[in-house]
């Protein structure tokens, strides 16, 4: 795996849409200090994603490997809450929603695949 894989693409792509959302959102409500809590934590998460995916890279081990992709999936687990948290609280629209958490689930479902792959080996 390197910079150039689909996961790697994938995660990297989802971050800079948490962020650009994050942004979009911060300016929409300025001065609204629950939504820059919940920003702050999806932020972390969503784009620990892609950075775990990308320290797999360099794992030591297999085992190394698959335990940073077991983080990433963590922490897509953990973005979708917020996202969901985000639509419930009024932030995001259910449209809005669904697209950037259908990404989520397309990104947490190849990290599925890939971690399943690499324990069978």
């Amino acid at each position: 795996m390197n910079r150039n894989s689909v996961i790697y693409q994938l995660g990297l792509k989802f971050s800079l849409r948490i962020i650009a959302m994050s942004r979009f959102l911060l300016e929409k409500n300025e001065r609204d200090r629950i939504l820059e809590i919940i920003v702050k934590q999806v932020v972390r998460s969503g784009t620990s994603i892609g950075a775990n995916v990308s320290e797999s890279i360099a794992a030591q081990s297999t085992a190394d490997h698959i335990s940073k992709l077991k983080i990433s999936l963590k922490e897509g687990d953990e973005t979708r809450y917020w996202l969901e948290l985000l639509n419930k609280a009024g932030y995001l629209s259910d449209t809005e929603y669904q697209s950037i958490d259908n990404d989520c689930s397309i990104l947490n479902g190849t990290l599925v695949k890939m971690i399943n792959k690499n324990n069978n080996k």
